[in-house]
């Protein structure tokens, strides 16, 4: 009586032979296939990702508001977008361009250069809190550590909540935290 392994030799030396006769065609084949599937695929982080149908991320919703085109483009410089895309949840703090006019003359410009991107993505990073943090949780002299390292302080008074200078216009929830609207950037404490 023959076993299952005897009996897989014979075949094994015949597909063996094959392949050789063949020139190997099939594995030419199924590598160039693996090469074209590779070529097809996305390349880029999570940002890459198409999806029309679920609530949109925090950059989504910036890239949505005609009031926040600085700080996308600012976003993109800073090489932040698929950070900011994963799923957080993050609070961001998201100046109108109104705020990005209101800083000295060449700043804005000064720092979407590709030398000045540390800079950029310090100060992008002070406006973004790991969580999800609605402005009526916030209590009167709150303190919170941004993602940099530093630290905003709240100010509630009158029902209206300001971080450090800025007062929060709106909240937007996104699929991976929410987006506070601010009137001013917000700029980390000098390096001590």
């Amino acid at each position: 009586m023959r076993t299952l392994g005897a009996l897989n030799w014979p075949v094994a030396i015949l597909a063996s032979s094959l392949l050789i006769a063949c020139g190997g065609g099939a594995t030419e084949e199924a590598a160039e296939s693996a090469g074209a599937t590779e070529a097809a695929a996305p390349q880029g982080g999570q940002s890459t990702v198409q999806d029309d149908e679920s609530q949109k991320n925090v950059v989504g919703i910036a890239v949505g508001s005609k009031d926040h085109t600085t700080l996308v483009a600012a976003v993109q410089a800073a090489e932040l977008v698929d950070v900011l895309s994963n799923a957080g949840p993050f609070t961001v703090y998201a100046p109108v361009n109104a705020a990005f006019d209101a800083l000295p003359a060449g700043t804005v410009e000064g720092l979407l250069k590709p030398e000045k991107k540390g800079d950029l993505q310090d100060i992008l990073q002070y406006h973004v809190f790991v969580g999800v943090l609605k402005p009526e949780m916030v209590r009167d002299g709150q303190s919170l550590n941004m993602v940099n390292g530093s630290n905003v302080k709240f100010t509630v008074k009158d029902g209206k909540v300001m971080i450090n200078d800025a007062t929060i216009l709106a909240a937007v929830p996104a699929s991976n935290g929410l987006v506070c609207v601010i009137d001013k950037v917000l700029l980390p404490p000098p390096a001590k």
